[in-house]
């Protein structure tokens, strides 16, 4: 039988039948969807590596053979080992294979198995060791085995059920079976890609040479970027078609704002309000991200936009994605609008402003400032003509939509100091327009960052932190736990709390973390404001949007367990 890539996985009669239930309890219908599992990396068994007699830098591939096994316990953990030798020599080099609180290991691995192993060797006492390496049972009589030794073998990625051999055999009788006109050609003609589609499916799982497979990879990608091309400028297309009007006032508001603050805005931000007022101005509706690093006012940009906004008439909502900023920018957007005769709402799952009607019904505010609880208000509004989404990343696609959805075809700003992949993806190809606030205020400093390691420059660490509270600053000491944790050793802010606190007395120190309750973490805020708490000891739910200029010092511990983004924003 051959295969198209529509061909139902079902209809495939050599699939096992365990493999094909659990293929299909992820989803996977077609040949497509299966071809579409890509190996997460090769191993060369034409070669393998030498049987290691010393600790490795890096994990490698090698034979050997099963001469001993047992289970074991080390307190209240239960473990197995195998103790594999190399079956090609003298039996005199021997690695110990360990798997923690995975007992039924014991059932695959025996004494007298050949067994290909895949993992990092160090040493332990005086023994070598592999903890939880990736293992293949050697059956040389298998009809089978010229599918797993001998080539340049894929290795898959696995989910529950799944194994890893009945997965590779299947993927083998697809390709080999695969209908030459049943994958028509997708990248128009280019200089980039020179091997047929058919032959680099093949080579992706089953790659005669490394050059193939660089070669394969290479055409698939291509392949992918083109669709994902075709599908931004469709939904670039579909934006542009929306039925619009014109959402921008004269600028009176705008001017009167400006003319009030004690500074003026950076050329790049100038630059920015003149786009999106161009955009505001136009019959299509406006689908800008607005880029900036933290502290390069963004804020100031969006509060812009709303009042060109309101001038036409509209609403205006800003959904942030924690109640500290949401309450944050509620302030700033009070302290600026209110001046000017306009009223600014908060919805939080904890606060709703104005009366018990849901907000967008509401005769009065018009700008409504709100976390997700926006998103479940019970309103819609034909009058929502500006919606601005901060920190956009913190949302899902599907929850930014729900809160564009309340409006008729709103214009849309969305902004970000640290932009997802996605978001890099969408500008690149152009579904976005993009603005960037690319300056900083005058007098804002450089932020100045260092790695040290925690254990050896600690009391240094202390030192200096108390030297910097002495001259009347404030600062955060982040942790990613918020209480210890047995399976991962890295510090906790209930851990480390109290050495903290006696380390640093007589400065007051207080905790912060998600547990805590939100009229609690407003009252720890209110005293890291104004000064009463000179260190907030916290997770990352201080990531987002605390503003507190006194606090000019932080420490972040076990900083490997973040993402970049959170450094990041962190960092400013």
């Amino acid at each position: 039988m051959s295969f198209t890539a529509e061909t139902p996985i079902d209809e495939i009669a050599s699939l096992d039948k365990k493999l094909l239930k659990n293929l299909t309890k992820i989803g996977y219908k077609s040949v497509n969807d299966l071809l579409s599992h890509y190996p997460k990396r090769y191993e060369n068994r034409k070669q393998f590596n030498e049987f290691p007699y010393e600790p490795t830098e890096s994990p490698i591939c090698f034979r050997g053979e099963v001469i001993d096994s047992s289970r074991k316990f080390y307190g209240r953990r239960r473990f197995f080992e195998a103790l594999i030798s190399d079956s090609d020599g003298a039996g005199i080099n021997q690695i110990t294979l360990r798997w923690f609180n995975m007992v039924f290991i014991h059932k695959m691995i025996m004494v007298g198995q050949n067994v290909v192993v895949y993992g990092k060797v160090k040493k332990s006492g005086k023994r070598l060791i592999i903890d939880h390496p990736e293992f293949e049972i050697v059956d040389a009589s298998n009809t089978n085995a010229s599918i797993h030794l001998g080539r340049i073998t894929p290795i898959y990625p696995l989910s529950s059920g799944i194994s890893q051999r009945p997965l590779r055999e299947a993927l083998f009788n697809i390709v080999e079976n695969l209908e030459e006109t049943g994958f028509p050609k997708i990248l128009p003609p280019n200089n980039l890609v020179d091997i047929p589609r058919i032959k680099a499916i093949r080579a992706i799982h089953f790659p005669s040479s490394e050059n193939e497979m660089a070669e394969a990879r290479r055409a698939l990608a291509c392949e992918e970027f083109f669709v994902l091309q075709l599908n931004v400028a469709y939904r670039k297309a579909q934006h542009n078609a929306l039925p619009g009007s014109p959402n921008c006032g004269s600028g009176k508001l705008l001017s009167k704002l400006l003319s009030s603050l004690p500074f003026e805005m950076t050329d790049a931000q100038s630059r920015c309000v003149d786009e999106i007022r161009s955009d505001l101005a136009s019959t299509k509706p406006m689908n800008r991200l607005l880029q900036g690093d933290v502290g390069s006012g963004k804020t100031l940009v969006a509060v812009c936009a709303i009042l060109l906004a309101l001038e036409s008439g509209s609403e205006a909502a800003l959904m942030a994605p924690t109640q500290i900023l949401a309450e944050q920018h509620h302030a700033v957007l009070s302290q600026w609008l209110e001046p000017l005769g306009i009223n600014v709402g908060l919805c939080t799952a904890k606060k709703k402003t104005g009366s018990d009607l849901p907000l967008f019904d509401q005769n009065s505010p018009r700008v409504i400032v709100g976390t997700h609880a926006l998103l479940y208000d019970s309103s819609n509004s034909e009058n929502l003509g500006l919606v601005i989404i901060d920190e956009q990343h913190k949302f899902g696609v599907n929850q930014r939509q729900k809160l564009i959805n309340k409006g008729s075809c709103p214009d849309v700003l969305v902004m970000t100091a640290t932009p997802i992949p996605r978001t890099l993806t969408l500008t690149v190809y152009g579904d976005l327009d993009v603005s960037v606030i690319d300056e900083l205020p005058p007098g804002r400093g450089k932020i100045k960052t260092y790695v040290r390691q925690s254990k050896k420059h600690l009391s240094d660490s202390v030192a200096f932190l108390k030297t910097k509270l002495q001259e009347g600053r404030q600062a955060y000491i982040v942790y990613p736990l918020i209480e210890d944790s047995e399976k991962i050793k890295v510090g906790s802010v209930e851990g480390e709390f109290e050495k903290w606190s006696e380390n640093l007395s007589p400065f007051k120190c207080e905790l912060l973390h998600g547990r805590i309750s939100p009229d609690e973490k407003d009252s720890i805020m209110d005293r890291f404001r104004v000064g009463d708490t000179s260190v907030l000891i916290s997770t990352t739910v201080i990531e987002v949007g605390v503003d507190v200029p006194n606090a000019t010092l932080m420490y972040v511990f076990d900083a490997e367990r973040f993402g970049l983004a959170q450094l990041h924003q962190l960092r400013g």
